[in-house]
């Protein structure tokens, strides 16, 4: 008789490869792996590929996913200028999506019952994860491993792979849970659990110290979108994921780009996150400045709160919900215009937009000057203010008959 199929989220390192010896006899079932590149660096894919079939899986499959990732999620995150909390560019938040919609299709292919993945109970990309897979398919079954099994701690579970011929790891382990894909790098743990404690050097590869290991000159750079899409970089067109390498390096090396952070969980709990996201902060810096440019007054003020939700939304594990794909909707609508040039300086540490210009700026030079050249009607501001402030002078006469002159 055959066994039922789980397609496991299979990355590689020590709680996954156990999740698979685990899931082959815990729960008696066979276990198809899927990797998804979506831009980490570190992991040499085959060899990850090659772990999980010497473990015991029945298959074990890697899914290049980095253009679908830019062109489907990150473009999506770009038009809504995405910052959780105003802070950080949705790094992990951003890659779960994307991995959940593969892991269905594969659990599809393979008619699989189950699929599993190796996050703890603590979290937020259990839920994403989750989620994400019952919005696809409600009627796929999920197992957590990590928070079913009684290893409570690191050496019970390097013990547990020892016993069941699970390769476990010869070199010291980094301190360090690091997650990264294209858009940047999340950091957690080890002496980062202290807040009080300033970053060590050593958990940061994408970005200089910007005390002492940037240029001593000023680098400019221009970006160029089309209808909110970066597709240029100083001139030379190029592809949005060959922009975000290049924005990568060009403000890593400039050492701008860092985060630390104290962050508020899907769960509830404060957690201090550090985050090298360089190309993802200077693009959407540089894309807020073409809206600013292109954008009506009113559209822009409300996008605000849209961008709010939406990062809100997409962090708690909800990329696939009704409101996030209406509100995908609002910000594709303003994007027709957003097209042209922003040009950016770094310099130690810093990115400062320092130029912008489009075809369809709504800045009008005769309006805003103040010079001879000035076209504005100064005339009508009078009866502008009148009406505008004719609510607040009503409300102040009706004030004054209470003897509350002046006050609220």
């Amino acid at each position: 008789m055959s066994r039922e199929k789980v397609i496991l989220a299979y990355s590689g390192g020590l709680d996954t490869s156990v999740c698979i010896k685990w899931l082959m006899e815990e729960k008696g079932l066979d276990v198809i792996c899927v990797a998804g590149d979506v831009g980490q660096e570190r992991q040499d894919l085959e060899y990850v590929r090659q772990k999980a079939l010497q473990i015991g899986a029945v298959e074990s499959i890697v899914i290049d996913m980095r253009e679908e990732f830019v062109n489907d999620f990150l473009s999506k995150a770009l038009a809504a200028n995405a910052m959780y909390e105003n802070k950080y560019p949705l790094v992990s938040a951003l890659s779960r999506p994307i991995i959940v919609k593969h892991l269905v299709e594969v659990a599809h292919q393979y008619g699989a019952k189950y699929i599993a993945h190796g996050c703890t109970g603590k979290g937020n990309d259990q839920v994403r994860f989750e989620v994400g897979i019952k919005a696809l398919d409600p009627d796929i079954e999920i197992i957590a491993p990590v928070r079913e099994w009684d290893l409570r701690t690191r050496d019970e579970e390097m013990e547990w792979a020892a016993a069941h011929g699970v390769p476990v790891p010869t070199t010291k382990k980094s301190p360090y849970s690091i997650d990264d894909n294209l858009w940047g790098r999340a950091i957690e743990c080890g002496i980062l659990e202290d807040p009080w404690q300033e970053p060590p050097a050593d958990i940061y590869t994408l970005t200089n110290d910007a005390r002492v290991q940037t240029p001593d000159e000023a680098e400019y750079v221009i970006i160029s979108f089309d209808q909110g899409i970066p597709c240029a970089l100083n001139g030379e067109p190029m592809s949005f994921m060959d922009i975000i390498l290049a924005m990568n390096e060009i403000a890593g090396r400039n050492g701008f780009g860092r985060i630390d952070m104290i962050e508020n969980r899907l769960i509830g709990v404060k957690s201090r996150e550090c985050y090298e996201v360089p190309g993802a902060l200077a693009l959407i810096q540089a894309h807020k400045a073409m809206e600013d440019l292109c954008l009506e007054r009113e559209l822009l003020h409300y996008k605000l709160e849209v961008e709010q939700k939406w990062a809100t939304l997409v962090y708690n594990g909800l990329w696939y919900s009704p409101l996030k794909e209406a509100l995908d909707g609002f910000c594709a609508t303003t994007q027709r215009l957003v097209t042209g040039d922003v040009r950016l300086r770094f310099f130690k540490g810093s990115c400062v937009t320092v130029g912008r210009r489009s075809e369809y700026s709504l800045y009008d030079y005769s309006l805003a000057t103040y010079d001879a050249a000035d076209a504005f009607d100064h005339s009508a501001a009078k009866g502008f203010i009148e009406l505008h402030g004719l609510p607040t002078k009503v409300w102040a006469r009706q004030r004054r008959k209470v003897g509350r002159d002046g006050e609220i």
